[in-house]
């Protein structure tokens, strides 16, 4: 099962990577409100992934469901140590949880473009924070399926 769970991470990864892509453009800036051109390279962006691209935008939720599956797997067949499991579904679920709850909808909502530009500079900031934070905890899953035996 390890394999599924890394598959599952690399996948989200690489997704991830995608996204601090357009998410870095608000860390070149110090103001409180971005430039024009970066909310709408941003605004843009997300759009389309999280609403232009239907159905395919779908994989990544289906993605995390299974790696979180592949992991549960992995520990109630004890294929690793014990500490390789729980630590791989620790990260993950607390990394899914917040981009279900708090990521999605901040994206979805940067990407209509609707809100003035001081709340979509916050909205920009919270979702590149919150993805770089995600990249951080799945390539620490990552790690951790690659070094499970």
């Amino acid at each position: 099962m390890h394999a599924f769970a890394a598959a599952g991470a690399g996948f989200l990864l690489a997704v991830l990577w995608f996204d601090l892509m357009f998410d870095v453009q608000t860390r070149k800036h110090a103001g409180d409100v971005l430039p024009p051109e970066v909310l709408s390279s941003i605004s843009a962006y997300y759009r389309r992934v999280t609403t232009e691209a239907y159905p395919m935008n779908r994989l990544v939720a289906v993605v995390m469901l299974l790696t979180l599956a592949a992991i549960c797997a992995e520990i109630v067949q004890r294929e690793t140590a014990w500490w390789i499991g729980w630590g791989s579904l620790l990260l993950a679920a607390s990394g899914f949880v917040p981009t279900m709850m708090r990521t999605v909808p901040n994206a979805r909502r940067l990407g209509m473009g609707t809100d003035t530009a001081e709340e979509q500079s916050r909205l920009a900031r919270a979702v590149c924070r919150d993805h770089m934070f995600s990249f951080a905890r799945m390539a620490c899953v990552l790690i951790l399926q690659l070094i499970a035996r």
